[in-house]
């Protein structure tokens, strides 16, 4: 394993030198000053070169081990981390850590002038420590992004799952697009908690905008009807076209007593009926004299 005795020294002595440097070279960044302001950059840098400096003044390795570099490893993470979240590139977020390899380098340059081979070897080690440490950036930005990711997947699953009230105790859920297991658990439970809170009896899943009903799908719209019954509500579901009725006779799928009708009017209808309501003209139709 290679050692190192100098680098602590030399960032201890040239901490000032190289930390000026350093922002100097990420504020020369455009894309990155439209993100982070001079202060905001001035102290994440300084905050972790000093935890760089410590670390290094205890152990300087390829090994990276003991707790100072644990603290640099969580620190250097929850930066990238943060940077994922708030919209930055994978470039601009490794950036942090490879902008201050020339720092260190011209520090390591100033401190070995005279002596080529220590440079060499010190030059070699410094890059390999800052690259296992770009390793940790890329790492950790990509869970940040994938926590991005996962976030906006479930929003968009909420959105695509409105529960909506359309009369006192009659509820709708229009589904569009493919129903699989985790978009029915969602529908489910937005479902259920639409009828408890409207003390709904009546729900109405309309799946005019669901393109293909198969086993699968038929067996979630089962399910969900299953679910809203044990909570007191009746189901019926709107927006089987001919082809859908079709497919469903084909793959023997037996929606049992569910009432099912062609459009959502004929729905509303029903449940309008199933709660003694119903809709009257507000004038009665003239007749001829």
């Amino acid at each position: 394993m290679t050692q190192s005795i100098g680098m602590g020294a030399i960032l201890k002595a040239h901490e000032s030198e190289i930390l000026r440097d350093w922002i100097a070279r990420q504020l020369a960044d455009t894309s990155l000053r439209e993100l982070l302001n001079e202060n905001e950059v001035n102290e994440q840098s300084r905050s972790f070169l000093a935890l760089f400096s410590n670390a290094a003044q205890n152990s300087y390795d390829e090994d990276l081990a003991g707790q100072q570099w644990d603290e640099v490893r969580a620190a250097l993470s929850s930066l990238s981390k943060s940077r994922a979240l708030a919209g930055f590139s994978p470039i601009e977020t490794a950036t942090f850590i490879f902008s201050l390899k020339n720092p260190i380098f011209n520090a390591l340059r100033r401190a070995f002038a005279s002596d080529a081979k220590r440079l060499n070897e010190e030059t070699w080690l410094s890059s390999t420590v800052l690259d296992k440490l770009g390793l940790v950036t890329v790492e950790a930005y990509q869970r940040g992004r994938e926590q991005v990711i996962e976030r906006q997947q479930q929003e968009l699953l909420d959105l695509s799952t409105p529960v909506i009230k359309l009369w006192d105790g009659i509820v709708a859920v229009p589904l569009i697009g493919t129903l699989d297991s985790e978009r029915t658990q969602i529908v489910m439970e937005n479902l259920l908690e639409s009828i408890v809170r409207n003390e709904a009896t009546v729900a109405i899943i309309d799946i005019t905008g669901v393109p293909t009903v198969d086993t699968l799908v038929a067996q979630h719209l089962l399910k969900t009807v299953a679910a809203a019954r044990m909570m007191g509500a009746e189901c019926i579901i709107s927006g089987i076209r001919p082809q859908i009725a079709q497919t469903i006779v084909h793959l023997g799928v037996d929606l049992g007593n569910v009432t099912t009708k062609s459009t959502l009017a004929d729905a509303l209808r029903i449940a309008l009926a199933k709660c003694d309501l119903a809709v009257t003209p507000l004038r009665a139709p003239v007749t001829g004299a």
